[in-house]
């Protein structure tokens, strides 16, 4: 197999999930193109809804899944080859619904992170994540499983120049409130009534001195002084909920 255990992606264009929920919305989604579906007949049998009569199915056991994933990897039982989604334009997320937040992420190249935030965004109804194309990581099984489905459902904006699109962001009519633990106002207080980006930083390094400057605010999470930093993911999250929060209140 060409990409090797554990690389969740088996040759140029291609990538391959496992999981229940990352192989059951991929399978799902419409916009995704399926190439190849290894699984146990218990595996399917957990799907919810039942696979095309023409659909590639090659039917395995549990040790045949386990040397095509990553060492230990949880695939229960479904292991799925697709394409890559179509690439989303910026123009079109921001012509979306104004009231649901953006992500946008400076530098985080974790696949788990990503993931998560994926999942945190599609939990608080985040309109779609952004990142740069050369400082984020591809789509891959590790991230569609740390994402839990939501790769499928929330849009990922990939730009060329990310302080580009900030101006672009900008001038949609959305606030840009960049999350620093050294900010001079809590988030809370920073939220406007009208759209919000998040902005965050790489862990350790933050947000890059041009993307702080493409920042309306600057805010940080009310966190105790025994504690640096949150996970960049955790952090996101509590973000989206601030907003969720700010937004059924209002």
């Amino acid at each position: 197999m060409k990409g090797g255990r554990g690389s969740g992606r088996t040759s140029t264009g291609t990538v391959r999930f496992w999981g229940h929920h990352a192989v059951e919305a991929a399978l799902k989604n419409p916009e995704r193109r399926h190439i190849k579906l290894w699984a146990t007949r218990e595996g399917v049998a957990n799907l919810d809804g039942e696979l095309p009569a023409d659909f590639p199915v090659e039917w395995a056991d549990v040790a045949d899944l386990a040397r095509l994933v990553a060492r230990d990897a949880p695939h229960q039982g479904l292991v799925l080859d697709c394409k890559p989604l179509e690439d989303i334009f910026l123009d079109e997320v921001l012509s979306g619904d104004p009231s649901r937040p953006l992500v946008i992420l400076d530098q985080v190249t974790d696949p788990h992170n990503v993931g998560a935030i994926l999942r945190s965004a599609a939990a608080f109804n985040a309109c779609a994540i952004i990142t740069q194309d050369r400082h984020s990581p591809p789509e891959s099984g590790t991230l569609a499983k740390s994402a839990s489905g939501a790769l499928e459902i929330v849009p990922w904006v990939r730009v060329v120049n990310l302080a580009r699109a900030l101006d672009e962001v900008s001038e949609a009519g959305y606030w840009r409130i960049g999350l620093d633990g050294e900010g001079p106002i809590t988030l809370a207080d920073a939220l406007p009534t009208g759209p919000v980006a998040l902005i965050l930083g790489a862990e350790g390094e933050g947000m890059r001195h041009n993307i702080v400057q493409h920042c309306d605010a600057l805010a940080r999470l009310p966190i105790a002084a025994a504690m640096e930093s949150l996970n960049v993911s955790n952090a996101a999250a509590i973000s989206l909920y601030a907003v969720a929060t700010r937004a059924a209140e209002g």
